[in-house]
């Protein structure tokens, strides 16, 4: 138990003022870019898509900011980042086009193809004019990501790809996807024999079929492979290191605030809707906000061991795994409290039920409930 609870620590982390005078800066501009933009459209958070707005953030130095400068990045601080990351999602800025690519597919580049892929395709994403989306879900895999089918056969000088992926969040508009396939056949461990490759997503043999999810929404896809020539410098790292890759990218995806503020539109318009003289609004709303600023310790925390080297993927599941227990309880008190009173049809009406059928993928995007709590126990010793 001491084990776990020395890799689940999170301590605290504050941020200086330089981050206070970023946060003035980001709220200024969001305010000018987003005047007039509705709640319904904020509360698609951080999977809403406006390209021209990714390219403003680009100019403006706000994609990429941890990276070096050769790269295109600003070089500035992890906790820099974070702020911007925070006020994007307090207004619900459709900042999505460029979401994966600048949270975790350009740090793999960096780290594992720092002087090939990474002068090449980085300088984009941090203009805001690149993107990338993640190939690693597969039909029947269900959440075992290690029994992915996906192959990549040698051959003179590059790699063949078969196989598909399924979930592929923004394949229609991407560039680029970073895959998990296996490059070996699995032996005693299923995690060996795994890799990972960047395609051009329009390569010959990529073919992009839609999921529409819940609400009528274009947002997922099913992408197939049927003989994807790639070259071997776009294999990321040594052939069998795609586990152990997929591991620190999970650790990227799940840290984020991302993954607390889904709902904050709905919350900041319960706020303006609450009666002050309502007992019952005011507990529940106190709560969700006591809720709130409790995970936001906790992400800034793991953000703070990203920026250490430390290996936060314990950590960041439980945030993760508690975050998404919060964004789908906002709509839940909206309800509650709400429910009757919200005219249909109305605006606030119609934001309650929008963040009410997008809530359930909350606990799915990123790792299953289920996953997440499996690497908790085993954190644990339990399993």
């Amino acid at each position: 138990m001491s084990d776990f609870l020395q890799a689940m620590s999170i301590q605290p982390c504050e941020l200086d003022a330089g981050c206070e005078v970023l946060r003035q800066e980001v709220r200024a501009f969001l305010d000018k870019e987003l005047a007039g933009y509705p709640a319904i459209k904020r509360a698609e958070s951080w999977v809403g898509v406006d390209e021209t707005f990714s390219r403003k953030l680009g100019a403006k130095g706000w994609i990429g900011m941890t990276w070096p400068s050769r790269y295109g990045g600003g070089e500035r601080s992890a906790m820099e980042r974070y702020v911007v990351l925070e006020e994007l999602l307090a207004a619900g800025a459709p900042a999505g086009a460029h979401w994966v690519a600048e949270r975790q597919s350009g740090a793999l580049l960096l780290r594992y193809s720092p002087e090939v892929l990474a002068p090449r395709i980085l300088p984009g994403i941090a203009r805001g004019e690149t993107y990338f989306c993640i190939g690693m879900s597969e039909p029947d895999s269900g959440s075992d990501l290690a029994s992915i089918r996906t192959r990549a056969q040698r051959l003179d000088g590059g790699w063949v790809i078969n196989g598909s992926k399924v979930w592929t969040t923004g394949a229609e508009r991407s560039h680029y996807m970073i895959a998990l396939v296996r490059t070996a056949a699995p032996e005693t461990d299923r995690r060996a024999g795994l890799s990972q490759f960047l395609i051009d997503m329009k390569s010959p043999g990529v073919v992009i079929r839609p999921i529409h999810n819940l609400l009528g929404e274009h947002e997922f896809n099913e992408v197939f492979l049927k003989d994807v020539h790639v070259p071997d410098e776009n294999l990321l790292g040594e052939p069998g290191d795609g586990w152990k890759q997929v591991t620190a990218e999970l650790a990227l995806e799940r840290s984020g605030p991302e993954r607390y503020m889904s709902s904050t539109t709905l919350l900041t318009g319960m706020l303006d809707e609450a009666d002050a003289g309502d007992t019952r609004q005011a507990v529940a709303l106190g709560r969700l906000v006591a809720d709130y600023a409790c995970l936001r310790q906790m992400s800034i925390g793991v953000a703070g061991m990203l920026a250490n080297g430390e290996n936060p993927a314990l950590a960041a599941a439980i945030v993760k795994d508690q975050g998404a227990n919060l964004e789908q309880n906002v709509p839940a008190v909206a309800l509650d409290l709400f429910g009757d009173s919200a005219a249909p049809g109305s605006a606030f009406g119609e934001l309650i039920s929008y963040v009410n059928r997008a809530s359930p993928s909350y606990s799915l995007r990123g790792g299953t409930r289920e996953i997440l709590r499996g690497i908790i126990g085993k954190g644990m010793g339990l399993s």
